[in-house]
């Protein structure tokens, strides 16, 4: 048998046990302290008499304003106790304190173990009840109902020794045989007004003794709750003069059959979503408004509809209940000054009843218990009223109050604000219906806070929700320290019944119901003209974009469908964009990549040139920017900030600061996090209503899915033009061309690889292109991974079966994607998508849906997450998308998934190692053949994927590639002006363009160009020195003046690398050229050997020109400024954390 007395005996912590001046069960007034059951020692001492002290200390200072030393050793409230007696609480205003010993007793931590306060949280975690999946165990449920039970039998003002000792044997008896226990009635009355009492929130608890508890744990079905509940708010209502009382439905016990209310209040007012995003009613019920609709009921589409009520009984599946009108009392509101009010057509029910909390007592848990209290006027007329995601009605009063809305400093809104309060005030006592005004209810609670920490030594209070919502610092309760715990019993929130709700009969959930083609027709039309006509009205925004790899475009469409929701959007590539509109804009969004050395993406350079001739722009219009790029290059995001800076400038406002994302860490991640940002800056600039409860779209929420019924694969008979296709996913002019020549330009003897790479056109396409310009290549993915992912793919069409996708629109209509074109499953792994890149958190978390083992579902979790473990995991194994599926075998992915959540193959940039005068229709490439392993060069091998395809293709395939030009890197427009070229490895391939450029028109037009100095780099001179009979030729022809090369893996001699040249035998060359001939210097190569070779050169004509540091960095800025100071950087080739194979 269970033993209470295990518990009873255990040493309780330090309180003040004595008592008010009421009998807390039947009100009546009483002055003896209750000081236990001493006389019963024999048996056990329920409640030890504690050492009593002063709990009131009227001053904090002593006469000579210093602080007064605390008395018998108790320590002052800033100093660390590990088990402090008491803590401190201050008045501010009077100088008078408290101590508080009754949150010794506290049940819960609520949020104070985290290094970050959450004490503004909602819903603290400490103040959530979840639901249950089993009755609670006897061992807990017991000691919790004994320490209610003594609760209950220490309120009386004379102790029931006997009566208490019985009581609790019958308890332990009951929950020993049962497995729970019952309250009796009484005990059930004690704990509803205690909860009430312990209710940190609640400001309003002096009358937590007037209580009225209605016991309704008879109830067996929803419409008997229903009835109860009308019972209840004809009696709280009381004809207005309201009355405090709760019904108390069930209590739990398995979890599986609650009682339920699902409302949040028993009385609140519907709000209903409209088709342009706007809200009629009250935005706060507009989600529980449309779940009312999907259960049956019939919406009136008005702006204050009281929703009805939601009843679940016992576990079963809800029932809906409209409440009578003639219940329910609403009061219209007018104001004693200003007649336009009534023009509003402003109301509100008198009736504040809160229905979706749990009672928590004794252990037991009542999980449907609607209770009321009466109003403060600021709940209406600040909160439900005035804020911006509930009736928002605060700027229109403003309005009409003739107050200076557009001028914050004119302290128009706490002007307006106390009038609507005032309004709610007198509206409320003229219809005789009881309300407080937010002054009284402050010094209430004073009062009573006073009187508990008397009585029970503490008042557990959370300051944040006490102060009223206005007037704050003038309201007593502003300057009092609260201390915030949890007692029991309590009223917990819960979480919203039908996020947990398991549905008996699926056959009762509602459907939506189906309409006749005909008036779906009709209605079509209406609602396309009632969006046309509120497309028309709302604020309108420009989305521009400028791209290269088509990244850009993808994210600015997805920028575009986001502000869709609220305003009036269209979308534009950047050279679409006329700048004359630029002053007609509201809000301009721009999303842009960075070519380059922080140049801007080829169809971007039109509008940067127009912007560049703007002075100031006439009207002021908002603005955002987004970046995307590569943290590895300098000149990062660089475009985007150069066009933020400018419009700033021109007298724009930006609307949040420039957003950057970076491709090597969470680059989607940091864009969606900025476009909601933007999106909410705009909605509350704009004033957009209903802005709180917009829906977005699914890939700016946690809840973005692979739903596989949205998409289905069909057979096509068709064959792909590869051509075609590419031109019309990334918008490019492709031009086919064919591999004619193709050599290693390394020794054999090299570990690595550097080819020559010749195509040729051989369509009517015109191949024209100037030196130092880049060609973008569209390579095909490796066969052996093609055929490796296929493996893995469960409903594979055969290789040669040309497939087509089609995707379901929301009228169950199939259409075909227009991205991806009809063609082959190999054809689509090997040339559109990408299956390379390591997958992103979005995709992995979709992958998450397809696993079947929990493993593997566990640590794809993680994945998704965590950025720091995803980005640990990328950057460590590099994985392609076949390593994916063989790291989470239990994947079963589809040719559909495949083919939608996949990105796009990228195209590759190359620079141009041709003349197009000296070999006219063809392009020469130098290109540099990545391998590389992972994992520390521990993992397996893996290719660049262009490099090695251009270097295993067969002679005359079609090499899919068009022409980019690089805006900044080419040859000097004089060509007198001399030039030094710096292009360690294949840095060079440019400045073959250059050569071959100044050899034509040497010998084709007698033209001898400016002196041109080459400074190459390699590591040995018999392994790969490529270019090295080339460039001695043009320098005995007279192209090239000097060739330098620095040679960096010489054995037995120091590294030496192109840097260390330019410093120690270009010096004075370089410093003249630069300085004196108004000459050009180009470097081309990687990052960090193009960074190197600027800190040189900054110290080179620090040195040469006596300037200081500060100095060369101006005279270095102006360089590039006046475009003789040339860069063609690129990444590394290789992923972090890996090596070369």
């Amino acid at each position: 048998m269970l033993c209470p007395w295990q518990f009873a005996f255990k040493p309780r912590a330090a309180k003040n046990h004595s008592s008010e001046g009421k009998d807390v069960n039947n009100n009546v007034e009483k002055n003896k302290k209750i000081h236990g059951l001493e006389n019963d020692a024999k048996l056990y001492d329920l409640s030890k008499k504690q050492i009593e002290m002063p709990l009131i200390i009227t001053s904090a200072k002593a006469s000579d304003g210093r602080e007064n030393p605390l008395q018998n050793g108790i320590k002052a409230s800033n100093q660390i106790s590990r088990c402090p007696i008491h803590v401190k609480v201050r008045n501010l205003e009077n100088g008078s304190s408290f101590l508080d010993t009754l949150h010794l007793t506290a049940k819960e931590v609520i949020n104070c173990r985290t290094k970050a306060c959450q004490g503004a949280l909602m819903t603290p975690k400490g103040l959530v009840k979840g639901t249950r999946n089993g009755p609670v165990s006897q061992a807990e449920l017991l000691p919790q109902a004994i320490d209610f039970i003594k609760q209950y039998y220490n309120s009386f003002k004379e102790p029931k020794i006997e009566e208490h000792l019985l009581r609790l044997e019958t308890v332990t008896k009951e929950i020993e045989t049962t497995g729970t226990y019952h309250l009796t009635k009484d005990e059930l009355i004690f704990a509803a007004k205690q909860a009430w009492r312990n209710a940190p929130r609640c400001i309003g608890r002096i009358q937590w003794s007037n209580l009225q508890v209605f016991d309704a744990r008879d109830c067996k079905t929803a419409k008997e709750m229903f009835e109860h509940i009308c019972r209840h708010i004809q009696y709280a209502t009381n004809n207005g003069n309201i009355r405090s009382a709760i019904t108390i439905f069930p209590q739990r016990t398995d979890g599986k059959h609650d009682f339920r209310v699902w409302n949040s209040q028993l009385i609140r007012y519907a709000g209903y979503q409209m088709p342009d995003g706007s809200v009629v009613g009250d935005p706060a019920s507009v989600e529980f408004t449309q779940l009312c609709i999907e259960l049956g009921w019939k919406p009136k589409y008005g702006r204050f509809d009281v929703v009805p009520l939601v009843l679940q009984a016992n576990g079963q599946d809800p029932e809906i209940f409209e409440l009578p009108p003639e219940i329910v009392l609403e009061v219209p509101m007018e104001h004693p000054k200003y007649e336009w009010f009534k023009e509003l057509d402003l109301k509100w029910y008198a009736l504040p009843a809160v229905a979706n909390m749990l009672l928590e007592v004794g252990g037991l848990e009542f999980t449907g218990c609607p209770f009321n209290g009466w109003y403060m006027g600021t709940e209406i007329g600040v909160r439900d009223f005035c804020d911006v995601q509930r009736y928002n009605i605060l700027k229109e009063v403003g309005r009409r109050m003739g107050l200076e809305t557009n001028k914050l400093s004119s302290l128009w809104k706490d002007r307006a604000v106390v009038e609507i309060n005032v309004a709610v005030l007198y509206s409320f006592q003229k219809q005789n219906v009881t309300i407080m005004d937010h002054h009284s209810a402050a010094e209430s609670f004073m009062k009573y806070m006073q009187n508990e920490y008397r009585v029970r030594g503490g008042c557990p209070a959370d300051w944040v929700w006490i102060v009223p919502p206005m007037s704050g610092s003038i309201t007593p309760v502003f300057h009092q320290e609260m201390l915030n715990y949890v007692l029991t019993p309590f009223y917990y929130y819960q979480v919203d019944a039908w996020k947990t709700h398991v549905w008996h009969d699926e056959t009762r959930r509602p459907k939506k119901k189906e309409m006749k083609f005909s008036i779906l027709a009709k209605a079509v039309l209406f609602a396309s003209s009632l969006m046309r006509q509120t497309m028309a009205t709302r604020s309108k925004v420009t989305v521009i974009y400028a791209t290269e790899t088509g990244k850009s475009e993808t994210l600015a469409n997805d920028l575009c469908s986001l502000f869709n929701c609220a305003f009036n959007t269209k979308i534009l590539c950047m050279d679409e964009y006329d700048i004359c509109d630029l002053e007609k804009e509201t809000l301009l969004l721009v999303v842009t990549s960075t070519f380059g050395n922080g140049d801007s993406p080829n169809n971007g350079k039109t509008l940067k040139n127009s912007l560049l001739t703007l002075k100031l722009l006439r009207k002021k219009i908002r603005y955002a920017v987004f970046g995307l790029g590569s943290s590895m290059y300098p000149e990062f995001c660089a475009f985007a900030h150069a066009i933020d800076q400018k419009l700033a400038q021109l007298g724009a406002s930006q609307l949040t600061p420039v957003g950057e994302g970076d491709e090597l860490n969470g680059q989607e991640e940091a864009f969606r996090t900025w476009a909601v940002s933007a999106f909410k800056t705009a909605c509350d600039i704009f004033n957009i209503h209903g802005k709180n409860s917009i829906q977005l779209p699914k890939i700016y929420t946690s809840d973005e899915s692979w739903d596989p019924k949205n998409y289905r694969i069909v057979h096509d008979s068709q064959t792909m033009d590869l051509a075609k296709a590419l031109a019309n996913i990334h918008a490019k002019d492709i031009i086919p061309m064919k591999l004619k020549f193709r050599k290693n330009l390394q020794s054999l003897k090299s570990s690595r690889v550097t080819i020559l790479v010749k195509l040729s056109c051989e369509t009517n396409q015109e191949v024209h292109y100037l030196p130092g310009e880049h060609i973008g290549i569209f390579p095909g993915n490796k066969p052996e991974l093609v055929r490796g992912l296929i493996a893995h793919v469960k409903d594979a069409p055969p290789a040669d079966q040309t497939i087509r996708l089609e995707t379901c629109t929301d009228g169950g209509c199939w259409t075909s994607d227009k991205k991806i074109p009809a063609c082959t499953l190999p054809e689509a792994l090997t040339y559109l998508l990408d299956i390379t890149t390591p997958p992103s958190q979005q995709l992995l978390k979709k992958l998450c849906q397809l696993v079947t083992a929990e493993e593997d579902k566990q640590r794809l979790e993680v994945l998704c997450q965590s950025t720091e473990e995803y980005n640990k995991w990328k950057f460590y194994n590099s994985p392609n998308i076949l390593e994916v599926l063989e790291e989470f075998p239990s994947a079963e992915v589809s040719t559909a998934f495949l083919l939608t959540q996949l990105p796009f193959l990228k195209p590759r940039y190359y620079s141009v190692s041709s003349s197009c005068d000296m070999t006219p229709r063809e392009i020469h490439l130098t290109v540099a053949v990545v391998n590389y392993r992972t994992r520390d060069g521990q993992g397996p091998l893996h290719h660049g994927v262009c490099s090695t395809w251009l270097n295993t293709i067969a002679l005359n395939e079609v090499v899919p590639c068009f022409i980019h030009s690089a805006n900044g890197f080419q040859l000097p427009e004089e060509p007198t002006k001399p030039c030094i070229l710096i292009g360690p490895g294949t840095g060079i391939a440019p400045f073959r363009s250059f050569w071959q450029q100044r050899l034509y028109g040497l010998e084709r037009k007698g033209i001898k160009g400016g002196d041109m100095t080459l400074l190459f780099g390699c590591r040995q001179p018999d392994m790969d020195h490529i270019y090295k009979e080339e460039t001695e030729e043009m320098k005995r022809k007279g192209v090239l003046k000097e060739v330098y090369t620095a040679y960096s893996r010489q054995p037995g001699q120091a590294k030496v690398y192109v840097q260390d040249i330019l410093k120690s035998k270009l010096e004075t060359k370089v410093c003249n050229l630069l300085h004196k001939e108004e000459g050009h210097l180009y470097v081309c190569g990687d990052v960090c050997m193009a960074k190197d070779v600027a800190q040189t050169l900054k110290g080179l004509l620090a040195k040469h020109l006596n300037l200081n540091k500060q100095q060369a960095e101006e005279y270095f800025f102006q360089l590039k400024s006046q475009k003789r100071y040339h860069e063609d950087i690129f990444g590394a080739a290789f992923p972090r954390e890996v090596k070369r194979g």
